[in-house]
Parts: structure tokens; C-alpha cells; sequence
């Protein structure tokens, strides 16, 4: 997802000047088709790298997974894996506004301390210092969870199961832990699945284009009051398109990893 400014129009509702967000290419041009996924953008004040993530794809997965997916109640205690990332740190912050008790999970020190102190999570654990996945949740959530946002999979979903409430749901977005083929594929325990009725559904953005306008309703307010931040990790120019690629995978970003290809 990007954000450009377009040079050349042959389409009368967009002009050379206009500012558009969708997916484009990864480079310093690209032509667009009719019926390609885009629209005209308005800045609405905000600068352009918050509509790449937290006024764009990144903002709307948080916001309809923990909402439409996760069906997040206030009071209820919500748990978010690789939650200072480009997704997990804005669920973290839409659930704590709306007055659910969040803990959140990260692979360094200076992570979990970033999410208690600055994106006001209840706490945050480092899990690469964590051997009983499974004892460490019993210790962060006592009374067990009601929602787990999951970006991770593997054995932090099986963890997070095991301490799942009755009723729980798990919106599952991503599976970190296995995309790079390394890690174990998850195999959370189903006799807790069937008897405490837990519901675990994955989902992608596109699936919640209808709550888009109440997504953004919601996330420019609170960006505009300074109740929520969005944490941004910007590379500058093409030649650092593999690094910024690569370092998705081994945890090198906080918050969303952005390519700035031009100046705005």
C-alpha cells in the first residue's frame, strides 16, 4: 500500500497534481488502470506516511480485527502479539480507548518498554525471555483471555489458547513465526477449542471495506487529540527497499516500516 502524486491523467477525475493512496508500486512511477485499487486522498491535515499505516490498511486490519473479528467489549482483557508492530501497537492503543485491559508481546527490552510507556498498554513482555509461553499468559492474565489478536501463530497461539476464556475469540491476522518456514506450525489444543466454545477466525482488511468510514471516524480522532501515536520506522530512497524488506521478518521495525521513494 502507497501513497503518490499523480503526473499524468487520463482519466477526468484525477489531475496532474492530485494526491492518490492504493496499491502501487514499489518504485518511483507506475501506471494505473481503471479499476485498479486506489482512490484520491485527502491529507486532512495528517502527513502522508500515517495514510500508508494508521489511516490506511495497517489502521483498518487493527481496528476491524479487534472490533468485527475480536467483537471487543469494554472491560474484557485482550492480549496482542507482536504488538509494537505496524498492526499490533494500534489494536493495542483501539482497545485500551476503548477500556479494555491490554498486554502485549515483543522481541526486545526497548519494545516492551515503548508499549507501556508511550502506547499506554497495561504491561508487555519480552517473550525471547520467556520459556512456559503458556505459564507466562497465566501470569499476565490471571482471570485468562477474552480476545487474542494474533500476529504470530505458532506456539504463542497454542499459548494463548490454553488461557483463553470460555467464549474467547482469536482473530487471527498473521503468522510471523512461520512464514520464513523456521518455526513451528501451530497446534493449539481443540478439546479447548470445542469445550470453551472459542472461535478462531482469520481475516483479511478487504473483508471490512463497510466499517472503512467508522474506522476512519474513529482513528482521526484520536490521532488528532494525541490520544493515540503512530509509530513509524522510515527508510529513504529505492536502494533501501531490501533491508527494509528483510528486517520484517527478523523484527528489525517498530511500528509500520515505510519506503519514502520522493519527497512529499
Amino acid at each position: 500500500y502507497g501513497v503518490g502524486k499523480v503526473v499524468a491523467s487520463g482519466d477526468p477525475e484525477f489531475e496532474e497534481g492530485d494526491l492518490v493512496g492504493g496499491l502501487l508500486a514499489w518504485g518511483e512511477y507506475c501506471v494505473l488502470k481503471p479499476g485498479a485499487m486506489f482512490r484520491k486522498l485527502d491529507p486532512m491535515g495528517f502527513p502522508l506516511s500515517h495514510h500508508v499505516g494508521a489511516l490506511a490498511f495497517s489502521g483498518l486490519t487493527a481496528y476491524a480485527g479487534l472490533f468485527e473479528v475480536g467483537k471487543a467489549k469494554k472491560g474484557e482483557k485482550v492480549f496482542v502479539s507482536a504488538a509494537s508492530g505496524s498492526v499490533g501497537h494500534l489494536v493495542g492503543q483501539f482497545a485500551k480507548l476503548h477500556g479494555c485491559y491490554v498486554v502485549g508481546s515483543a522481541g526486545s527490552k526497548a519494545k516492551v518498554e515503548l508499549m507501556k510507556e508511550k502506547l499506554g498498554f497495561d504491561d508487555a513482555f519480552n517473550y525471547k525471555e520467556e520459556p512456559d509461553l503458556k505459564a507466562t499468559l497465566k501470569k499476565y492474565f490471571p482471570e485468562g483471555i477474552d480476545v487474542y489478536f494474533d500476529n504470530v501463530g505458532g506456539e504463542m497461539l497454542e499459548a494463548a489458547v490454553d488461557n483463553m476464556n470460555a467464549f474467547g475469540r482469536v482473530a487471527v491476522c498473521g503468522v510471523i513465526s512461520e512464514y520464513t518456514g523456521k518455526g513451528r506450525k501451530a497446534a493449539p489444543d481443540m478439546m479447548d477449542v470445542i469445550f470453551r466454545r472459542i472461535t478462531i477466525r482469520g481475516f483479511l482488511a478487504a473483508d471490512f471495506m463497510c466499517v472503512f468510514p467508522d474506522f476512519m471516524s474513529a482513528a482521526c480522532e484520536h490521532l488528532g487529540s494525541g490520544k493515540m501515536v503512530s509509530l513509524e520506522d522510515i527508510s529513504i530512497g529505492l536502494d533501501s527497499i531490501p533491508s527494509a524488506f528483510v528486517g520484517l521478518f527478523d523484527g528489525g521495525n517498530l511500528g509500520k516500516k515505510i519506503v519514502q521513494i520522493a519527497a512529499e
